[in-house]
């Protein structure tokens, strides 16, 4: 009998063993992810300017300071393992954003890397979907847009991908008087269809308006 019992524990541990979440997996290396790597050398950059105390073109050492302080949340972000984006939409109208498909299933026949889903004015992405950037339609400016935290501000016209850092809560605005829209967050990335598999089409912002908004969004 004791025999069986031992057997029966000897089991019970190999089941649990393989069947369970293992506690001591390793966590995902947040040092190699590309973004992470990015955040950290425009940091650095950022605080040796700020040491050296020389001027960087076209920043004000406020704007130098803003940015800084929203880079180090970004990295404390990503150090803690978030691993999504969010997205906000204030422009008055409908805007298109990227994002992976809810169904992992679906992704197995996926023509792009990333969906593009639709956001209604006054409406944010969901917790937990990432949503990785917005698109820019061929008749929408972005006021003072810069691909480097570190670099002068400077208009960028569609079409172009967006990709935002994970870890951002990105909000865009429309500008009133010249019908730009305006982001919140100082690293935004334009993405090249030639290097990254994202549809990018050649649409007009009448074209969006049209659509029906199917984005994951955050219940009110």
């Amino acid at each position: 009998m004791k025999v069986w019992k031992s057997l029966l524990i000897v089991l019970m541990i190999f089941a649990n063993l393989a069947f369970a979440q293992p506690s001591f997996a390793d966590r995902p290396k947040f040092s190699k992810n590309p973004d992470y790597i990015e955040v950290t050398k425009a940091l650095n950059e950022l605080s040796q300017t700020k040491d050296a105390q020389t001027q960087v073109e076209g920043l004000t050492p406020e704007e130098i300071q803003k940015r800084t302080e929203e880079l180090t949340l970004q990295k404390y972000a990503l150090e803690t393992g978030i691993n999504w984006g969010k997205c906000e939409n204030q422009t008055g109208n409908t805007i298109a954003v990227y994002g992976k498909r809810p169904n992992d299933d679906d992704n197995e026949d996926a023509i792009y890397d990333n969906g593009l889903y639709f956001l209604a004015n006054g409406q944010s992405t969901k917790d937990n979907w990432d949503c990785d950037g917005i698109y820019l339609p061929n008749d929408i400016k972005v006021a003072n847009f810069t691909s480097s935290p570190n670099g002068q501000g400077e208009e960028l016209t569609g079409p172009a991908a967006l990709k935002i850092l994970d870890g951002t809560q990105l909000v865009i605005k429309s500008n009133p008087d010249t019908g730009a829209i305006e982001l919140n967050v100082p690293t935004v990335k334009v993405i090249n269809s030639n290097k990254a598999n994202w549809f990018i089409p050649d649409i007009s912002q009448a074209i969006i308006d049209t659509r029906v908004p199917n984005a994951p969004i955050k219940k009110s």
